[in-house]
């Protein structure tokens, strides 16, 4: 069970680091989210599923062998769909936690299941995007949570309620939305059910 610990890349300035955890059991796509990461001048590390997430956050009942609990993570990453332990089961369990609750977490998918997306986001998640993941969106992102603070939790806001005057037009609504226009919940958040369009991933 590698944990791959992969620095920015970025020569270094007055800006501040960016620690992300990645978790995929695809070892493919956690190189491509690792690359994009790195691109974006993260700090990244990167563990194949939920429960060695768990371990490296020092919240699986036992304590990491590897050093790395007091290590600050600024967001978490993970793809939906793995065995063992869902992302989704890892959000539960991270935003169940006293101590990790107020760490971002995001999800990624390459099924665009709408019931998926409003649990998650229900649940505590950030944003929900399709892969595969680009570097637009990473870079989006990054400079969103690096505002940070108070504009964040305005934002999160604005997601946790529909707003009934959103327009027809999904560019009207995905005006309030990091990510725009390629995460889900963007979309997800300003139609009815009913009306959503359907999303398909683009390389």
């Amino acid at each position: 069970m590698a944990v791959e610990d992969v620095g920015s890349g970025c020569s270094s300035s007055g800006d501040q680091e960016f620690h992300v955890l990645a978790v995929d059991d695809s070892i493919i796509d956690r190189k491509v989210i690792e690359r994009l990461l790195k691109i974006s001048c993260c700090k990244v590390t990167a563990v194949e599923s939920g429960s060695r997430a768990l371990q490296y956050l020092g919240i699986d009942g036992e304590r990491s062998s590897l050093g790395f609990d007091d290590l600050k993570v600024n967001l978490i990453i993970t793809d939906y769909s793995m065995p063992g332990m869902t992302g989704y089961e890892l959000l539960k369990k991270i935003k169940g936690s006293t101590k990790l609750r107020q760490i971002p977490v995001v999800i990624m998918s390459s099924e665009n299941i709408l019931a998926r997306v409003d649990r998650c986001m229900e649940e505590g998640a950030e944003d929900f995007l399709m892969k595969p993941v680009q570097l637009s969106d990473v870079e989006r992102l990054r400079d969103f949570m690096l505002r940070g603070g108070e504009e964040r939790e305005v934002v999160g806001h604005k997601r946790k309620t529909r707003d009934d005057s959103c327009s027809s037009s999904v560019l009207s609504c995905d005006r309030d939305h990091p990510l725009s226009p390629r995460s889900v919940s963007a979309m997800a958040h300003c139609k009815p059910l009913s009306k959503r369009p359907r999303l398909l991933a683009t390389d």
